[in-house]
């Protein structure tokens, strides 16, 4: 049994779908989302690296407006923003709010972390019901180091007050449950996809598909 559950956000509470409509909209292909997402942490993890701290907005822009421009398209900052806004509009994934009011009623406290800016995602909590069950909502902007750097992790063990070894991260990317396991915490890798767990990543201490699952482990463990 754990104190407090640690979620990461993108992907794994958010379904990041809707987004191909604005890269659609912008002119780039649907596709181009993985790319352009996948750029995004690279960079955030390589800066992380060599001691310096991007903000997920300020790169994300950037590198926006690079693919734009290699596909011929205007950069302009109205574009850019429209696909930007469109993180505050994303819906949760059907199994998060119904699994995680299961977790909150098993008396486990429930914080996110996120790369992102934390008040990106405010109204999607508020409108997916999950927000009162949050007891914080945090973001790498304090710790100023990106997950899965090992300082993010502990920033939010000190907010709530408890040790590492107290709290679990669940999340979708095994980068982000390698760096939680590295710090001390606990993982559980939410496997919607049913994807293949890389080997050279620190082993998940529990495998689920889908939050509902999480919610049932939490119970039985606190019986």
């Amino acid at each position: 049994m754990i104190d407090v559950l640690v979620l990461d956000v993108n992907e794994t509470l958010t379904d990041m779908e809707p987004l191909r409509d604005a890269f659609e909209a912008a002119g780039l292909p649907r596709h181009g989302l993985e790319e352009w997402f996948t750029a995004i942490l690279r960079d955030g993890f390589a800066l992380t690296a060599v001691g310096a701290y991007p903000t997920f907005r300020d790169l994300a822009a950037e590198l926006l407006a690079a693919q734009l421009v290699a596909a011929g398209l205007d950069p302009s900052p109205e574009t850019v923003g429209n696909v930007l806004s469109g993180f505050t509009r994303l819906p949760l994934h059907p199994d998060v709010a119904p699994g995680l009011h299961k977790v909150h009623e098993a008396g486990v406290r429930i914080v996110t972390l996120t790369n992102g800016a934390a008040a990106m995602s405010e109204n999607v909590f508020r409108n997916g019901g999950i927000l009162p069950l949050l007891e914080h909502r945090l973001d790498v902007s304090v710790p100023q180091r990106w997950k899965p750097h090992p300082d993010a992790y502990r920033y939010a063990a000190e907010v709530c007050g408890v040790p590492v070894e107290r709290m679990a991260l669940a999340a979708v990317h095994p980068w982000d449950i390698d760096g939680a396991a590295r710090a001390g915490l606990r993982t559980v890798y939410v496997d919607r996809r049913k994807t293949p767990y890389p080997h050279v990543f620190r082993t998940p201490d529990l495998t689920v598909p889908d939050f509902e699952a999480l919610a049932e482990s939490v119970q039985e463990k606190a019986k």
